[in-house]
Parts: structure tokens; sequence; C-alpha cells
């Protein structure tokens, strides 16, 4: 850490043994924290010291060591309740709100329909109001709330301006984090629905085991999000995996499809395509030919996918993880049939909570380097 100053170099060992502690199953022993850190034990004793005053994390009780007449060990657990998080998903037609514990967990929640999706400022009014009835039904107050994340439509830079956005020019150019930092002050970020989706996949959901992942939507929504090493590839002005504005691949011809209509965010839709793949499990001819069509629109986008991008892992999410049994071995037999690279498909377990996990993590993650400095890659 040279060039490093003293001040910085505090709150990046600070950074370190907040993260063990958050990932840790349980109450973690000094000892323990100053291995997994790499760290002194004097220094790990000072870093929780101050973490202690400042109500970040407890210090329990001790136990004795087994086998050992030393003094008993003494052990630390981060206090999951001392900070808030916020994360609000907006669709075209409404909004949903979690707010978490710095575990991730989930405290509180609301959804609703947006009043004007076309006017940005109503729709963020809406979206901050809904943040404010989650941290109402956690059971939290304003001020424990320490960081917030947006997930949003269309192609969003990494200082969360929405630069592009599919059928409408009325939100390009704006600044998501400033927005709503003007109805809710505190630390926001925002990211791509999609983007958001699997980073939430590799947290918490089936991509745990993976390092290069796409998490899909495809049907009468359609987007890519893309890890590359575990990190999130935004691209130019965050437009990767915005295949639904390249003409050359063929999203749009199944959007109004009824099985396609599995990503629509109108749940009368919704509701047809279930109840299409439900006919097409008891084998009505119709069903089936539809669930077919959209199955070969799926493979293909999946296959140039597969070419370019070339993911050990290709979640399936947005709605279509509520068809799974019907689209999964009928896409992965038409991908090994047009001879595609042997790239695993899976369903997503997060259903739709997964863009709302995926902003839960990017607050956390932006807070943490926010007030606590960079993190420092460990060997």
């Amino acid at each position: 850490m040279s060039g490093m100053n003293q001040s910085a170099v505090r709150r990046v060992n600070t950074s370190v043994v907040l993260r063990a502690l958050a990932v840790s199953a349980g109450p973690t022993t000094l000892t323990a924290l100053a291995g997994q850190a790499g760290l002194s034990r004097r220094t790990i004793e000072l870093i929780l010291d101050s973490l202690v005053e400042a109500g970040w994390v407890a210090e329990l009780d001790r136990l004795p060591i087994s086998g050992s007449a030393g003094r008993p060990a003494r052990r630390y657990e981060l206090r999951a309740e001392h900070a808030l998080l916020a994360a609000v998903c907006i669709t075209t037609s409404g909004a949903s709100a979690v707010v978490a514990d710095v575990r991730g967990r989930i405290l509180g929640r609301a959804e609703g329909p947006l009043r004007a999706y076309q006017d940005p400022q109503t729709t963020l009014d809406d979206a901050a109001a809904l943040v404010l009835r989650a941290l109402d039904d956690a059971g939290g107050s304003v001020d424990r709330l320490r960081a917030g994340a947006v997930a949003g439509g269309g192609a969003i830079d990494d200082e969360g301006v929405v630069r592009r956005l599919v059928h409408t020019k009325l939100w390009e150019g704006v600044h998501l984090p400033e927005e709503l930092q003007r109805r809710i002050p505190m630390p926001w970020f925002a990211d791509n629905d999609t983007n958001l989706g699997a980073l939430a996949e590799r947290w918490r959901g089936v991509a745990g085991d993976h390092d290069n992942v796409v998490w899909a939507i495809l049907g009468n929504r359609t987007g890519l999000g893309i890890l590359i090493r575990g990190a999130v590839h935004r691209g130019l002005d965050g437009a990767a995996g915005e295949i639904v504005e390249a003409r050359s691949i063929p999203t749009a011809s199944v959007e109004n499809h009824p099985v396609a209509w599995l990503s629509s965010p109108e749940p009368a839709q919704r509701a047809v395509a279930l109840a299409r793949c439900e006919a097409a499990r008891a084998g009505e001819a119709s069903a089936l030919v539809e669930v077919d069509e959209f199955v070969e629109n799926m493979a293909s986008i999946l296959t140039i996918l597969s070419w370019t991008v070339a993911p050990s892992l290709i979640v399936l999410g947005g709605g279509l993880e509520d068809a799974a049994d019907v689209l999964l071995p009928r896409v992965r037999e038409a991908m090994r049939d047009a001879r595609a690279p042997e790239i695993e498909l899976r369903a997503t377990v997060l259903g739709r909570d997964a863009a709302l996990v995926g902003a839960v993590k990017l607050a956390l993650d932006r807070m943490d380097t926010e007030l606590f400095g960079p993190l420092v890659p460990r060997a």
C-alpha cells in the first residue's frame, strides 16, 4: 500500500474487516479475523474497538477455548441492523422497493403502479415514496438508511445516467442517483436491471460457482446482464447487453407472442403466457407450436451470445423461470442442434426480486467503498 497515507490505509483495513464480518456465518474471533484479513492482531484489535464504539460491530460474551487454559476468545459480530440499505426497481408500468440490512436480508418491501412512466420526475417521486413505504414496513427510520440503488431499463452509464432507452427519449440524460438523492438524502447508485440480475444471481442465486455469466431476459422484454470475471461488464455508456436496440438480432419478432409475455411487466399478459405454457405441458398442439417458435427465437439469440461473450453459464430470468420446465430442455436441445459451445443453462431462483437483490448488493458494495475507502484485492 505504498503511497497511501495512514488515514487511507486505516479505511482500507476497516473495509477488509467489515467485509470479513459481513460474509461470516456467525460470530468470529479476533484471531480468525486477523487470519482472514491478513493483518496483525493489534491492527485488528484497534479497528474492532473503533467499530464497536461506532455501533457497527458488537463484542459478544467471551467463550473459553476448548482444551486451553488461556483467556477466553474475544468474539465479534456485525450489527446488521445498524445500517439499512434501500433498493428500488422501475419498470414501464410499476415499481417495487425493498429495505435490507447490511447482510442483504430483506426486512421490508412495497410495490405499486406508476402514475406516468413517460414523466421521469413523477416516476422518481413514486419510486421514492415506495422506498419510504418499504422502510416503514421494515420498522426502520430514515436516519438508519445508509445508501440506496435503483434498477432501471436501458443503457445506464457508470455514473448512473440514462444514456439510451428503447422507445423513448424522455429518460435520456436523467441522472438517477442525483434525482433519488434529492428525494431521499443519502448516497444513491444505479444500474440496468439485467446487470443487477446477474450480480444478484452470483451473490444469492444459482451462479455462485461461475465467474463468466450472462443473465438473460428474452421475449416481450429483452436484455442481457453480463459478468466477466465476476464483475458487471457495462461497456460504452452502459450499452453492453442492450440487444433490444440491435436491429440485426431478431429480438422483436416474438415480443407480442403469448408465450413471450412471460417477461412482460404487465400481470395480465404474464397470466396469458403462463396459461399457454400450462396448455403446452398438457400437450395442446397450438400451445406447443407457440412454445417452439419462442424457443427457436431464444436459441438463435443465445447461440450468437455463446460465440461472442462465451460465458460458462446463462441464467434465464425476468419471468422465464416460471416456465423453466417447458423452456430449458427445448432451448438446450436447440443449442445442441446449432452446435453451440456447451454452455450451462439454468433458471434464476430469485424470481422477480433479482434486480432488487442486485441493487442491494450494488448499494452494499458502493457504500463500503464510499465510507471506508477502496477495496484491496487479496492474494
